[in-house]
């Protein structure tokens, strides 16, 4: 099932709003089993690897999200910016 732009837009934001504090957490979990400290090149791993793991899964919601709406004809894009500039 596809998501409409206006759904997908939602649901970014809400991915957003949730997800990320749950990978900063999930970040900040995975390193406190370290007994110190890692090296820099491992802790930026730890990062790197859950940062891809953790948006993999919703590639499809935020793909597009920051162009136009592509449900709105071209026309009415036109006659809209027309509006606002008289």
């Amino acid at each position: 099932m596809a998501l409409s732009y206006k759904a997908r837009r939602r649901w970014s934001l809400v991915i957003l709003l949730l997800g990320l504090p749950a990978y900063i957490a999930a970040v900040w979990w995975v390193l406190s089993l370290f007994d110190e400290r890692p090296g820099l090149l491992i802790e930026l791993a730890v990062y790197i690897v859950l940062g891809i793991l953790w948006a993999l899964p919703f590639k499809f919601v935020f793909k597009g999200v920051g162009q136009a709406d592509p449900d709105v004809a071209q026309g009415a894009d036109t006659e809209t910016k027309k509006a606002e500039d008289q």
